[in-house]
């Protein structure tokens, strides 16, 4: 049994003639009667009656005219499904990013992206860049952008916009006012860091070890879990901390924080988009990292 006997199948079953079914399925009479003799001979059950009336089903037509609508339905289901999902139009893309992009670069980029494809819905996961990474891994999510690369089998990264990360204080800091600080003076100040998995965290450890700074003479005094913590417990006077230019400039415009410069040292990371190695990609997938290199692929590096 195919597909094709079973399109002339109830062609002749709606028609209810072997002459109409060939008309409409653009065959000869003779191929038709060949069609319907195979499901025959498959099943070993008569279909239609031969009558003076024209064609009729038979009791076994009836139950075989029933499974082969459903079956010719959900083919053509199943082909304009695709053909939009090739479109990107009614598609659902599942994307993740760590808490910079999730926050700030993905939402800035999914106008542009609806604009183009206004059936598409989009949804994004986000966590610290190893935590998405592996959401990755786990195909939880077709493509991530992440502030920091892991040395991991089967992902590809491609680089994409430059990020300043600032060392800020709150406004009653004694730093507030003086040009700059030295890295040694990081070491005797209590900080405030991000998680393990972060990006931001591992940026700042590889350039403060990088400056000569031991990780292990730093006084931190608190790890949280987004930049939204960080930035509450610098203003609350916790301590001080490195964040995301991106996280933080309209704290700096206000005057809630103070961006303080280090003497000599730039600390600054490139967001990566992130793939599974090996493997092709939705259209849907494919437009949201055309877009995404579109806006921030050939961003330069400026401090704010």
């Amino acid at each position: 049994m195919n597909i094709k006997q079973l399109e002339v199948f109830l062609a002749v079953a709606q028609t209810g003639s072997f002459s109409k079914g060939a008309s409409a399925t653009y065959i000869t009479q003779s191929t038709v009667s060949q069609h319907v003799s195979a499901l025959e001979r498959e099943f070993d059950l008569p279909l239609f009656d031969r009558t003076g009336k024209g064609a009729l089903l038979t009791e076994a037509g009836k139950l075989l005219a029933l499974h082969a609508g459903r079956i010719i339905a959900e083919m053509r289901g199943a082909e304009q499904a695709l053909h939009r999902f090739r479109g990107a139009e009614e598609a659902e893309l599942k994307v993740g990013g760590s808490n910079i992009p999730a926050d700030y670069m993905i939402p800035a980029a999914l106008p542009r992206l609806l604009q183009r494809f206004p059936g598409l819905t989009t949804t994004v996961c986000q966590g610290d860049s190893r935590g998405i990474l592996d959401k990755l891994l786990r195909e939880e999510v077709e493509l991530c952008v992440v502030g920091s690369c892991f040395d991991l089998e089967g992902v590809d990264y491609s680089p994409l916009g430059h990020d300043l990360i600032r060392l800020v204080v709150n406004p009653g800091h004694p730093w507030v006012g003086r040009g700059d600080v030295t890295v040694a003076e990081i070491a005797g100040e209590p900080l405030i860091f991000r998680e393990a998995g972060s990006g931001t965290g591992k940026s700042v450890l590889e350039a403060l070890e990088q400056a000569g700074v031991d990780p292990r003479s730093l006084k931190i005094k608190a790890v949280l879990g987004s930049n939204e913590a960080i930035k509450q417990a610098v203003m609350g006077g916790l301590g001080v901390s490195f964040v995301s230019d991106l996280s933080v400039r309209q704290e700096l415009d206000r005057g809630d924080l103070v961006a303080v410069d280090l003497h000599g040292l730039v600390v600054a990371r490139r967001f990566h988009l992130a793939a599974r190695a090996g493997r092709t990609l939705s259209p849907a997938a494919k437009a949201f990292a055309s877009v995404m290199e579109e806006l921030y692929a050939s961003q330069p590096f400026e401090a704010a």
